[in-house]
């Protein structure tokens, strides 16, 4: 999927060892440096937890019984933070209670590793726990992808566009977002039959893909609608990139209605500089763009810089 950034199954895995063992880290690092994965490690709860956010790993190694911040206190944090609450986490530890065991379990570690551990055991539940977490990756994958289109569906635009926006109002950068409609496009399936619609989304789809860049994050938004998060873009760039989309449907020739063109509408709202408005006020104005393009005549682009106070409307039809 050409617009979504990295997925964490698409770099090599990430292993983050918390433990204050030095001797246990220099075992580790040596016994397990063949293997297919990065190793990375802290030494002590409070370091691991802020790695852990920092580094995003694929898999925690934590040991319970460690100064100040416990193991436990560990994973309560993990579980606790959004961001980390996916993250199997391993334990290996010394303490060898049942209670233990449960009350780790309990705070959600996947598996339990007494010390003193053998190290071919370790590296086979490390080796499971990799293989179960790439196929849990996958499937979430597979349930935010649209089946007709391949693009990246509803439910995938609506925490990344939260995460994008998010990321603007901290750093001050530029955003763009676009809401694609095509038009007329009910025709096509009363005219020609729902196959020839079904042609249609999935040859527009993959013509945004060919125009936009890899850091892009294109979406079926719903029915014959489409949308574009274009990070780091401003609406003078992202302008440029919806007409170049407008004009490749426009002038595609469809093998099964020739004389039947197809043109889309577009509202693009963006930012290249800092901006108070919320991801939600932002929605309802490329909406309402899109609906301004629609009532004057279709097969235009408009835009507003939401940086601008009052917002720049422009039509770019």
């Amino acid at each position: 999927m050409s617009s979504t950034g990295q997925y964490e199954h698409e770099r090599a895995p990430v292993i983050l060892l918390i433990d204050d063992c030095e001797d246990v880290h220099r075992l580790l690092k040596t016994r397990l440096s063949r293997e297919a994965f990065e190793l990375a490690g802290a030494l002590g709860g409070e370091e691991g937890v802020r790695l852990a956010l920092e580094i995003k790993p694929t898999i925690i190694l934590l040991d319970l019984d460690m100064p100040g911040v416990d193991g436990f206190e560990v994973l309560r944090s993990l579980k606790d933070d959004p961001d980390a609450s996916d993250i199997p986490v391993l334990v290996i530890s010394g303490m060898h209670s049942p209670h233990d065991k449960v009350t780790a379990f309990d705070l959600g570690a996947v598996d339990y590793i007494t010390k003193p551990f053998d190290l071919t055991e370790l590296r086979m539940r490390v080796r499971s726990a990799l293989r179960m977490r790439q196929l849990v990756l996958m499937l979430a994958q597979k349930a935010q992808i649209d089946g007709l289109t391949g693009l990246w569906n509803r439910a995938y635009f609506d925490r990344r566009w939260s995460n994008e926006t998010s990321r603007v109002k901290r750093c001050d950068g530029a955003l763009s977002l676009a809401l694609l409609d095509l038009d007329h496009f009910k025709t096509i399936n009363d005219s020609y039959g729902h196959p020839a619609g079904d042609e249609v989304l999935q040859t527009f789809a993959q013509q945004m893909l060919q125009e936009i860049r890899q850091s892009d994050v294109a979406c079926r938004y719903g029915g014959e609608e489409f949308a574009i998060i274009m990070p780091d873009t401003g609406p003078g760039h992202a302008v440029t990139v919806c007409e170049r989309i407008r004009e490749r449907l426009e002038s595609t020739v469809w093998a099964r209605h020739p004389s039947r063109p197809l043109t889309v509408s577009v509202g693009l709202v963006g930012t290249s500089g800092p901006t108070l408005v919320t991801p939600k006020k932002w929605l309802e104005r490329v909406d309402k763009l899109l609906y301004d393009a629609k009532s004057r005549g279709r097969n235009r682009v408009c835009v507003a810089d939401v940086a601008a106070e009052p917002p720049r409307m422009a039509d770019a039809g």
